[in-house]
């Protein structure tokens, strides 16, 4: 079994992607284990910070890297919080669903349209020049209030278009299936071979 850092301290990828590669020949191990601080994300888009955090895992560990980067789309707000989803608010999970909640206050309809997105790339090593690259895209909209107990981050304000239920509604098996990362994570898969 290979082992491949995760470059992200994210609790909740973590518990995703292991659990989707847990067939496969990679053991995911979170960079904090590995002594690996966080990387610096100044990149303009998802996959540059991916590749950014990917390339910074693999060169303090000398490992295979794989990183994650996603967040949530608003197109009503610009795109926002985009590429700062997960420091929107600056103070976690709680206070980012009740910015946005708040920022999509008087939306209505087709303004609530949202999607995640989720790009992981994989590398052999830090100077990989042929990074693995997959994406993932899960399209719904902002719920109004707060449902559901599961998940993390946006999910429970995240409505499917087709079901009516939250991301934090759904099962973790219902959410591997349909979410950005676990399209992400499919398509990953088939470019390993895995």
């Amino acid at each position: 079994m290979s082992t491949v850092v995760l470059a992200s301290g994210n609790r909740g990828k973590l518990r995703e992607l292991q659990h989707a590669l847990r067939d496969t020949p990679y053991n995911l191990v979170p960079q904090g284990e590995l002594g690996v601080p966080d990387a610096i994300e100044d990149g303009q888009t998802f996959i540059e910070n991916a590749l950014i955090k990917a390339r910074h895992g693999a060169r303090l560990t000398g490992k295979h890297a794989l990183a994650d980067d996603s967040g949530l789309v608003v197109p009503a707000l610009g795109g926002a919080p985009g590429i700062y989803s997960s420091r929107y608010s600056g103070k976690g999970d709680k206070a980012n669903n009740d910015k946005l909640l708040a920022a999509m206050a008087g939306y209505q309809g087709e303004q609530r349209r949202a999607w995640f997105i989720c790009v992981l790339v994989f590398l052999s090593s830090a100077d990989d020049p042929a990074p693995i690259v997959a994406e993932g895209r899960w399209h719904g909209f902002i719920a109004e209030d707060i449902r559901g107990e599961g998940g993390f981050g946006y999910d429970p304000i995240f409505v499917i278009d087709w079901q009516g239920r939250t991301a934090a509604e759904l099962s973790a098996d219902e959410k591997q299936t349909l979410s950005h990362r676990g399209q992400a994570i499919a398509a990953l898969r088939a470019k390993l071979g895995a």
